[in-house]
């Protein structure tokens, strides 16, 4: 089985456990610049499902940091974008996928719900990764809880 662990955002953080057992991770970046439309960062981050999808080999399975409560509409808005994108990619290509609460994986990761993003990053690296920030920190645990607890239910 093969899994990609998103942490969603304008800096996306990634952590691929491919078929082979190899783990990845990375960070890649959607921002908007003033000369294209709104819709261009959602475009990309399609385009980027695709690809990561066929050099991979595929994935089985897509889990996500399920944000619940963002400080600011304009965030809001973006995380239902980059939500939207994703459920009807993996719809389309029939990959199954899964949204795991922060709380959840931060207490995974640390043993505390609500662990500051230094933390994760601390966390991240005691487990032999060296994650560029703590969107990297926070795939690399959503992959390690959907590991660790058969995605939840063990």
């Amino acid at each position: 089985m093969s899994i990609l662990a998103l942490d969603l955002g304008t800096r996306t953080g990634w952590a691929l456990l491919t078929r082979d057992r190899a783990i990845t991770t990375g960070v890649v970046e959607f921002k908007q610049d003033r000369w294209q439309g709104g819709g261009m960062r959602f475009l990309r981050f399609r385009a980027w499902l695709d690809e990561v999808h066929q050099l991979s080999g595929g994935f089985d399975q897509l889990i996500y940091e399920q944000v619940r409560r963002h400080a600011g509409t304009d965030a809001s808005h973006l995380y239902g974008g980059w939500l939207a994108i994703l459920e009807v990619w993996c719809e389309q290509n029939s990959v199954a996928y899964q949204g795991v609460p922060v709380g959840t994986i931060k207490r995974h990761a640390t043993g505390k719900g609500n662990a500051p993003k230094e933390a994760m990053i601390a966390a991240a690296r005691a487990r032999g990764f060296s994650p560029a920030d703590d969107n990297e920190a926070d795939a690399i645990a959503i992959l390690h809880w959907a590991l660790e607890t058969n995605g939840g239910l063990g």
